[in-house]
């Protein structure tokens, strides 16, 4: 009696820690509201200067090649990307997600290129 408690409480608390896990690497992507796992005050400022400047060397080597965005975001689309990021600060979500289903970085519905490929993530860290 006493295993079978305990080995549910242990998949149970398993099982919590993971939904935790995969909602709070997947809350930020897209919404400048929520602070991704490298956020940091300095970080958050190069990459806004990188977004206002359309500096695409910036923004690549802040991402330092993490997340399925540096495999679809190149110097040729950035200004597009940039052009998502003030939208979504503005608040105009439906905007910013067009611009990024159109890049391949398709938010919630699953209809961008490769949604749910491994490494996927830290997308639009600010």
């Amino acid at each position: 009696m006493k295993k079978t408690t305990l080995g549910l409480g242990a998949l149970a608390l398993l099982l919590g820690v993971a939904g935790v896990s995969a909602g709070t690497a997947l809350a930020y992507k897209g919404d400048p509201a929520v602070k991704g796992p490298n956020y940091s005050v300095e970080r958050h400022e190069a990459m806004e200067k990188a977004f206002e400047n359309k500096d695409y060397d910036a923004w690549k080597k802040l991402m330092q090649g993490k997340g399925r965005v540096t495999q679809v975001v190149n110097e040729g689309n950035f200004a597009k990307f940039a052009e998502a990021h003030e939208l979504a600060e503005q608040g105009k979500t439906a905007e910013a997600q067009k611009i990024r289903q159109e890049l391949g970085l398709g938010l919630h519905s699953g209809s961008g290129k490769g949604m749910g490929q491994a490494g996927m993530g830290r997308g639009m860290n600010r």
